[in-house]
């Protein structure tokens, strides 16, 4: 059986070394933590690029619709000049009624 003091300093030894690592592991976590928090002057350039970003997307908007209503009057304007064309090749206006030869 070991000496009463031995056992003591075993123990003691033991204890010192659990507080050891629990003091580092806990230095260590905190260093984690800090490097993951977002300073405030970072998020302030984050809100501010994320604000022109966001107008930018505006403006395109405005600028696809803008496309969009020119692309549909080109549209019409293309469809009657056809449905006019289609008319006048015929030689006869689409007012006046055709006649069959079997009629004449």
């Amino acid at each position: 059986m070991p000496p009463e003091g031995i056992a003591i300093v075993s123990l003691a030894g033991i204890g010192f070394a659990a507080f050891t690592v629990g003091v580092i592991g806990r230095i260590i976590v905190k260093a984690i933590e800090r490097r993951n928090v977002v300073q405030p002057k970072e998020l302030a350039l984050v809100a501010s690029r994320l604000e022109r970003i966001e107008q930018a997307i505006d403006a395109m908007a405005i600028e696809v619709e803008r496309i969009t209503e020119g692309q549909r009057f080109t549209t019409k304007l293309l469809a009657e000049r056809g449905a006019g064309a289609a008319e006048g090749a015929a030689g006869t206006p689409s007012a006046v009624p055709q006649t069959s030869a079997r009629e004449h």
